[in-house]
């Protein structure tokens, strides 16, 4: 059985636009599912319908076989929910942050402090397992954050931004984790911009953009759907968008994604790597530049992520 089914799903807060347009895909049970786009681009209003903080516009949606629309409470038995807002009682201790989740879920107290033993273990908490949630850092915080949600046994997990404000040593033990429970069967549907998280945890992503899906498939498949396709990083020590419009004018079926300062490379999406060079040096005659650094590199899903989205940017 899936444990998400969405058909057809669109989100309207005004009635006229469409804040999520005609979704359709599905999770199956025991599948880390990555949601994919840029700011704005309609993954968090999907999330909250899917975890029945707000009714569909049209469409139906299922969670675990109940439809989020007449199965609301049911399904919140079942789920568990990490957001990036802070939840959690900042005059409340780690261990009673825990111990009052867990009393809610009605979890025996037994189980409840065992279960407190071993998140505070795995997550590194020992140590201010007696301080107060507001007495600590940002990060530490987090792994609170995640530990709350943790206590009980949800079939399905929603993360959203799960190891924002994370160190890479807690970011990577958290993602392991989670590997770990989808090994156990538990469903996960993961949203990061991030894209090396979603690479490393995922088995399958959707990449959505402007309230519409473009992509799903496994990041095997996405990668090989653009096979032949390399990407250069160019670095340049003047006029980098000039290099940009003489590409994207001399190229087709070309992705160039400019530089937010002058101080980054371009990169460029190209089947035509000769070509390409060609236009570059080209390019540094002309202006008089110089070449600070250039690098050719395999296709990778963050590369597959700015094409789609590239190419889907004014639907």
């Amino acid at each position: 059985m899936d444990s998400i089914e969405v058909s057809n799903l669109k989100v309207s807060y005004d009635g006229k636009k469409y804040v999520v347009d005609d979704l359709s895909f599905s999770v199956r049970e025991g599948e880390i599912f990555g949601f994919l786009g840029p700011n704005g681009a309609g993954k968090t209003t999907t999330i909250r319908v899917l975890t029945t903080l707000i009714k569909p516009t049209h469409g139906t949606v299922k969670v675990l076989g109940m439809d989020v629309v007449k199965k609301g409470m049911d399904i919140r038995k079942r789920i568990g929910v990490i957001l990036q807002q802070p939840s959690y009682e900042w005059n409340l201790t780690v261990e009673n942050n825990m111990l009052v989740y867990g009393t809610l879920w009605n979890i025996p107290r037994r189980e409840v402090k065992k279960k407190i033993d071993e998140l505070i273990s795995k997550f590194e908490l020992e140590d201010i397992r007696k301080t107060n949630a507001a007495d600590i850092s940002i990060g530490q915080r987090r792994r609170l954050q995640l530990v709350r949600e943790l206590m009980h046994d949800a079939e399905l997990l929603f993360l959203d931004e799960p190891t924002i404000g994370l160190d890479p040593i807690a970011r990577k033990n958290i993602l392991t984790y989670f590997k770990s429970l989808a090994r156990n069967g538990i469903t996960i549907f993961f949203t990061t911009h991030n894209l090396e998280e979603a690479d490393f945890l995922c088995d399958r992503v959707g990449i959505i953009n402007h309230g519409k899906l473009f992509a799903v498939d496994s990041i095997d498949n996405l990668k090989a759907s653009y096979e032949g396709e390399r990407t250069i990083e160019v670095m340049v020590n003047r006029n980098p968008r000039i290099l940009a419009g003489k590409l994207k004018q001399k190229l087709d079926h070309i992705s160039v994604e400019e530089p937010v300062t002058d101080d980054r490379p371009l990169k460029i999406i190209t089947r035509k790597v000769p070509e390409t060079m060609e236009i570059i040096n080209d390019f540094i005659k002309e202006e008089a530049s110089s070449l600070l650094w250039l690098n050719v590199k395999q296709t990778e899903l963050e590369d597959v992520f700015f094409k789609v989205v590239g190419e889907n940017r004014n639907e």
